[in-house]
């Protein structure tokens, strides 16, 4: 196998596994969304956006792409090969994590809302913590970039 090679498994980690995460975040929480309005179904709006929130971590591996792209060349080195894969399965694993984690918090406060409970601005707050995680993988994969 090529370095090249190597660096498009890298990249298609990163994007993948970041994807694959997502879908199954926002499916548990649209799940949530569905249970609570039964409950409560003027709090949609509510709902709506906390089961998008882990969505986003898929487009962090969308970008970690668009950082890394400049060195899919034939002329990439080995080192440059192995950096990439890596810098991949890094972002698409801190993704995975970091959206089924952001997926527990967000369906917990639907649940929560949907039980007649006002704390959706607070809900939010929170529900940013693991995405900020998502956030720093995709800062690292932007100094690796810079640094091949």
């Amino acid at each position: 196998m090529e370095p090249i090679g190597i660096a498009y498994i890298g990249i298609a980690l990163g994007v993948g596994i970041a994807n694959i995460a997502s879908a199954f975040g926002v499916s548990i929480t649209g799940n949530a969304s569905m249970g609570s309005m039964k409950k409560n179904p003027d709090a949609f709006g509510n709902y709506m956006i906390l089961s998008a929130l882990p969505g986003t971590n898929g487009l962090y591996g969308f970008l970690g792409y668009f950082l890394l792209r400049g060195f899919l060349v034939p002329e990439i080195t080995w080192f440059q090969a192995w950096a990439i894969l890596f810098t991949g399965l890094m972002l698409g694993v801190v993704n995975l994590f970091a959206s089924l984690r952001q997926a527990s918090v967000c369906a917990n406060a639907i649940s929560t809302i949907g039980g007649g409970h006002d704390i959706f601005g607070k809900a939010l707050i929170i529900a940013v913590y693991p995405e900020l995680y998502g956030i720093v993988s995709l800062a690292a994969t932007f100094m690796v970039s810079i640094s091949l």
